[in-house]
């Protein structure tokens, strides 16, 4: 090494070191919930029962992994993308502890992913995703389990 590259290699090593404590503060969290749909209403823009454009909005109580005791609740929108297949979507999930918000699609069959855009209060910061899978046929009820990092 030149003497030249030594003050930028201590540069970097000392960046690393200050910098290294930061990333060791934060914490990941693994959190499921049921959401239990009982407030879903579409509004439809067309004249058919599914049409882009078609608005669906939501706001659920929200309860443990268990689906016993509620934990808080949820409040969102969704917008169909496209028909017979996905919505694209953004809720706010609320807890005593603070907010956990979300964005993306929410499709027709199968499960989906969407990513955790911020938080509130204890979720201040928080990034990730959660994963969305219908506990049954009738999407009357969903597991919510996210994957996230706090710094």
């Amino acid at each position: 090494m030149s003497t030249k590259e030594l003050p930028l290699a201590v540069a970097l090593t000392l960046s690393a070191l200050l910098t290294a404590p930061a990333f060791a503060s934060g914490r990941h969290l693994h959190l499921v919930f049921v959401e239990r749909a009982t407030t879903d209403t579409t509004n439809h823009v067309g004249k058919g029962d599914d049409n882009a454009g078609d608005i669906l909005t939501f706001s659920n109580n929200v309860f443990d992994q268990k689906n016993e005791s509620q934990v808080g609740s949820d409040q969102g929108y969704c917008i169909r993308v496209v028909p017979g297949k996905a919505y694209e979507c953004q809720w706010t999930l609320t807890t005593p502890e603070g907010q956990i918000m979300v964005e993306g699609p929410f499709l027709d069959s199968g499960d989906s992913t969407m990513t955790v855009i911020g938080g509130t209060g204890a979720y201040r910061g928080a990034h990730g995703e959660m994963k969305l899978h219908a506990r049954d046929a009738k999407g009357s009820a969903y597991d919510f389990s996210y994957s996230i990092d706090i710094p």
